[in-house]
């Protein structure tokens, strides 16, 4: 296309105007993301969800590099790329990229593309064209096998929590990934059960999950008569969940210990018995004597540390120092730091000291105020006569639970509560989970900004808390959390019960 003089002369003239108009005003300088555009560009490069790609990273690392030092597995960066003797995925990401493994493992924006590629690569060895990769639910199959775990069980759980996230949504560092409705696909894991579900009960400790460690992790022992029992040891796993219980189970890791604690929810996992001998301690004399326990996440990061976490793993201290007759003191709940001759820094800076005590030792372990509300506590629930109600499920709350078919339009179940103060609360929910139940719950919070709504597949996680976050609730009586049926999502939506607490 050619301009006419005229019509130059005149194209100049505005552009000219324009910048004398701004020239006189002050500059507005864009706001620096470069974490947030590493995520945008890699996964534009590798035509991967960008908001996956970043839950991803977000249940391995919370998107923290940790300046490039590996994780306890051998996990490099925030998209944890390991390197180990079973293990190479950092390699197959240099391969795959270009890149070097050293730029792979140090320089962030690298990091993420490895990453990426990594995803990529498992979407394709899948089969998954061009549409299918537009689905963020088709990629489960390729997230569970970026784990690297070690079973079925496990590769669920890791790609459930993932998952988890796109529901829940989050912000860290200049990231923000909003709550959205996803219908994960989970392929081959479909009929696998989830973890919990499929393990047997800890013989030790009621509340936890048995999930044995390597045999050629641990030493076998009969304490307490080999060895008296006289201290609990606090650890961070520098690693996730998932990873920490699948590196216990891998035979060239030579490290476990007897417990693993989850940072959202605070569930345990045992996996050396309390009368054998976990190496934990990078100390013999102290691995006799001690229980260890170890907590999801890294020392440098402080939004592992949740009150779930805390709360959960006190009473775990709280119940060993009762059966073992062990002071519930700092002498003998110590650190692995504190240990002589220790290499290790953890719990680090940001575990909090006096909160954990205060829990073991009962003081402050329960929240300042917190109410439950059932679907039948009168007067605090209400729904439409489309809800029905039901007592299959052994995992419900109180005697019954209410259900619904998804449909385009809200028709919600409303839990009413009396909120003391205006503040920051912590919405947990309950329910029972089913493969026929909804794959896409929309939660509505009301809070004090507005209402917010969280997504949660109700097809796995049920038959304990889980919590939806905190937000920031007005005093009075009102209508706090519903459940809608407004959801694209498979399955009935299910309503049993809500708790909120104050934090």
């Amino acid at each position: 296309m050619s301009l006419s003089p005229k019509r130059l002369t005149a194209l100049v003239s505005s552009v000219l105007a324009a910048l004398l108009v701004f020239a006189g005003q002050p500059a507005v300088a864009a706001k620096d993301t470069p974490l947030a555009d590493a995520f945008a560009r890699a996964a534009a490069a590798q035509d991967v969800p960008r908001d996956l790609l970043v839950a991803l990273a977000y249940a391995e690392t919370h998107l923290d590099g940790h300046n490039g030092e590996p994780s306890a597995s051998g996990g490099y960066g925030v998209m944890h790329l390991v390197s180990n003797p079973t293990t190479k995925a950092l390699e197959k990401a240099s391969g795959l990229t270009g890149l070097p493994v050293k730029k792979l493992r140090a320089d962030t924006a690298a990091n993420i593309l490895g990453g990426a590629a990594l995803l990529r690569a498992n979407a394709d060895e899948l089969g998954l064209d061009e549409a299918a990769r537009k689905d963020p639910g088709r990629w489960y199959e390729a997230v569970a096998k970026y784990g690297n775990t070690a079973s079925p069980q496990l590769a669920r759980l890791y790609a459930d929590a993932v998952y988890e996230l796109l529901g829940l949504g989050f912000q860290a560092k200049d990231v923000r990934v909003a709550p959205q409705e996803v219908t994960a696909d989970r392929g081959q894991y479909a009929e696998t059960r989830a973890f919990g579900a499929a393990e047997a009960a800890s013989a030790d400790y009621p509340d936890a999950t048995w999930a044995a460690a390597s045999s050629s992790n641990y030493t076998s022992s009969s304490r307490e008569s080999s060895y008296a029992i006289d201290r609990v040891i606090i650890h961070v796993t520098q690693g996730s969940y998932a990873g920490t219980i699948s590196w216990f189970q891998n035979p060239s890791a030579q490290v476990s210990a007897h417990y693993v604690v989850k940072s959202s929810n605070g569930a345990i996992t045992q996996m050396v018995r309390d009368k054998d001998i976990a190496w934990h301690a990078g100390n013999w004399t102290y691995n006799t004597r001690s229980i260890g326990i170890e907590h999801e996440g890294y020392v440098s990061e402080s939004s592992w540390f949740t009150d779930a976490m805390y709360r959960s793993s006190a009473a775990l201290t709280k119940y060993i120092c009762d059966k073992y007759g062990i002071p519930k003191d700092r002498s003998h709940i110590i650190g692995h730091a504190e240990v002589p001759g220790a290499d290790h820094t953890d719990p680090g800076p940001y575990w909090n000291w006096t909160t954990y005590m205060n829990y073991v030792t009962g003081g402050g372990g329960t929240p300042t105020w917190t109410t439950t509300v059932d679907n039948t506590t009168s007067g605090q629930f209400t729904a439409s006569a489309n809800w029905g109600t039901s007592t299959y499920s052994t995992q419900r709350y109180g005697a019954d639970y209410r259900f619904a078919d998804p449909v385009a339009a809200s028709d919600p179940a409303w839990y009413q509560a009396t909120i003391p103060s205006a503040g920051t609360y912590r919405v947990e929910v309950w329910y029972p989970d089913d493969p026929g139940y909804s794959s896409s719950a929309p939660y509505i919070v009301a809070a004090s900004g507005g209402n917010q709504t969280v997504y949660v597949d109700q097809r796995s996680g049920g038959g304990s808390w889980k919590s939806l976050g905190t937000f920031s609730l007005a005093a009075g009586t009102a209508n706090v959390v519903g459940v809608s049926r407004w959801t694209s999502g498979t399955g009935l939506v299910i309503a049993d019960a809500v708790r909120i607490s104050k934090v």
